[in-house]
């Protein structure tokens, strides 16, 4: 989460900071996942680590001004709409290159745009993001607060896949995490549907705790977690949290405790993925 009582040219330094950490994390692991272990599934449908690997060194070389692969999708139901079909591009691209070629592009990538980041930090995150992220509205405050989230969130699905779990208190975690559950308002309003007056707290652990409230214009808002009496309480874990709001995995009975309407606790839960 972004300190609002620093500069943008501040914050956006520090998200510099956590992505850079993130993709060295992420390309560590990578550098660790055997021959035969490419081809292992991941949580993401349709995709294998390989897959996983393929599409994070796509977005990094766009980002580091490289172009975009142009190929033909076919044969990918899991590829849902226009950033699902592009982003699908840059892994059938990918699909013969070896994994060893893999991290060395992600390698290369990165280090040249951590470069530029550094010889021109980004000062102003209302502008526009660089290349097509700007041309589909994001601005650089949206790309670099989604960056440390989506390679950190990649990382966690090959360590799923191959059972080596880790990396779980990281900045990049903490981040991750902080930045899904500003979404709690949207999940609760519109997604849940929960009437006006409701009050939903989220406590995982490890982060302060936060509330959606719904207006009476149905619409909601965030809030501290100790503001006002919860309609239900939401606790869990980093990792359970994570898991539901990246849409990976349901949460195992026991992993999120709910307390006071179990009804709109199980609505909320259901309605948890905010990731596409």
């Amino acid at each position: 989460m972004t300190d609002p009582t620093a500069t943008d040219a501040e914050n956006l330094s520090v998200l510099v900071t956590v992505w850079w950490e993130a993709v060295d994390s992420f390309a560590a692991v990578l550098e660790h996942v055997g021959d035969d272990e490419w081809s292992t599934p991941t949580d993401l449908p349709g995709w294998d680590v390989h897959a996983v690997a393929a599409h994070t060194a796509h977005l990094e070389a766009l980002l580091a001004g490289r172009p975009h692969d142009d190929v033909e999708v076919v044969d990918a139901p899991h590829a849902r709409g226009m950033m699902g079909q592009f982003t699908e591009q840059g892994v059938i691209a990918r699909r013969d290159v070896p994994g060893d070629a893999l991290i060395t592009e992600i390698r290369e990538s990165t280090t040249a745009r951590h470069t530029q980041l550094l010889a021109d930090p980004p000062t102003d995150a209302s502008a526009p993001a660089p290349g097509v992220f700007g041309a589909i509205g994001w601005t650089t405050g949206q790309l670099l607060r989604n960056r440390p989230l989506d390679v950190w969130m990649h990382e966690q699905d090959v360590r799923r896949a191959l059972g080596r779990p880790g990396n779980l208190d990281s900045a990049a975690a903490v981040h991750s995490a902080d930045h899904l559950m500003q979404s709690l308002p949207f999940i609760v309003a519109k997604r849940a549907a929960a009437p006006a007056g409701t009050v939903v707290r989220l406590d995982v652990s490890g982060h302060a705790p936060v509330a959606a409230v719904v207006g009476d214009d149905g619409r909601g808002r965030l809030t501290p977690g100790e503001d006002g009496e919860p309609t239900v309480a939401l606790t869990t874990d980093r990792e359970t949290f994570v898991l539901l709001a990246g849409g990976r995995r349901a949460a195992r009975p026991g992993d999120v405790r709910v307390t006071g309407d179990a009804e709109l606790g199980a609505r909320v839960l259901a309605a948890m993925a905010v990731t596409p």
